[in-house]
């Protein structure tokens, strides 16, 4: 297979510029739309209905709208004929506000529809969830560092590592933010599989790395980082090529059940592929080029004087 010889390390500044500008967007667009967050984090109520006939997401959302509901979520669920209703908010878990709805609903909707299953969400247990996915995501992310700083010896490196999968995470939530597509605990766990999948493919470059200091001590860093990123690039390739193929059948073919989970999967790999080549590296770079350039620069101590006083002419 042909060798690359892609200089990662020199076009640094270009992955930290763009990075920095997408990460800018990702932030303005959380701090003015905030995320859309799903019934498990703000409490409300899930009615499951089953029409006698095949029905159109419009069309349900159409009825949603007659009844007086216009706010609320519609969602496929299973088929062409059952759909999942979602009513958020602390209102939306009192009985009678469920039965007034549901009673509107099947007058809008017509005669033959059928619920399946109500499911409610209480206030505090969606505070309850947010903080333990919260709890989850941190907990993840400093147990990485740790893996990675026990396994290398060096927790800078677990640092840098994190330092690529927070890069993601907030791109793919400033996305989610931007457009206002729901944030469940379905995404949460979306996120912490792409962290998992992402910190895989950064600890198999380590290890490349790692082998060519020890043999290479006398080559520059930049050279030695490059080397162990284009001697595993055919394998990040073909293994983010394959993974990026069934997430993307699952995002067009897989419904609307699973359209935002295929969606934070699809962005994750694409994040964590470029994050582990252009950032977690980079900066494993800047790390050591700092440690050596300090090293350099320590005084030498010194040298103890001969014995018998000073030396002859």
């Amino acid at each position: 297979m042909k060798k690359f010889t892609i200089d990662w390390i020199g076009k640094r500044h270009l992955f930290f510029l763009v990075s920095g500008i997408l990460l800018a967007g990702s932030v303005v667009a959380i701090a003015t739309r905030g995320f859309n967050y799903g019934i498990d984090f703000t409490g409300g109520t899930l009615v499951q209905v089953s029409y006698p006939e095949d029905r159109q997401l419009a069309q349900v959302r159409a009825d949603l709208a007659k009844a007086g509901y216009p706010n609320a979520q519609a969602q496929s669920f299973g088929g062409a004929k059952e759909f999942a209703l979602y009513l958020k908010g602390a209102e939306s878990t009192d009985v009678a506000v469920v039965e007034t709805f549901v009673e509107k609903f099947l007058a809008a909707a017509g005669p033959g529809l059928r619920v399946d299953r109500k499911e409610f969400v209480g206030p505090s247990v969606g505070r309850h969830l947010k903080r333990q996915a919260m709890t989850a995501i941190t907990l993840a992310l400093l147990a990485i560092i740790g893996y990675v700083a026990f396994r290398f010896d060096n927790p800078m490196w677990g640092a840098a590592g994190v330092a690529a999968i927070a890069h993601d995470v907030l791109i793919i939530s400033g996305i989610f933010a931007a457009l206002q597509l729901e944030v469940d605990l379905v995404i949460v766990a979306a996120l912490l599989t792409i962290a998992g999948w992402s910190i895989n493919d950064t600890i198999v470059i380590y290890d490349r790395m790692r082998d060519n200091m020890r043999h290479r001590r006398a080559d520059d860093i930049g050279t030695i980082i490059n080397d162990s990123v284009n001697e595993m690039l055919s394998r990040t390739i073909i293994t983010s090529g394959m993974v990026f193929a069934v997430v993307l059948a699952l995002f067009l073919l897989g419904g609307s059940v699973i359209h935002n989970f295929a969606l934070t999967m699809l962005l994750g790999v694409i994040a964590g592929t470029y994050s582990t080549l252009g950032i977690s590296m980079p900066l494993i770079y800047q790390y050591q080029k700092g440690r050596r350039r300090s090293a350099r620069a320590e005084p030498e101590a010194p040298a103890a004087p001969r014995e018998g006083g000073r030396r002859r002419r």
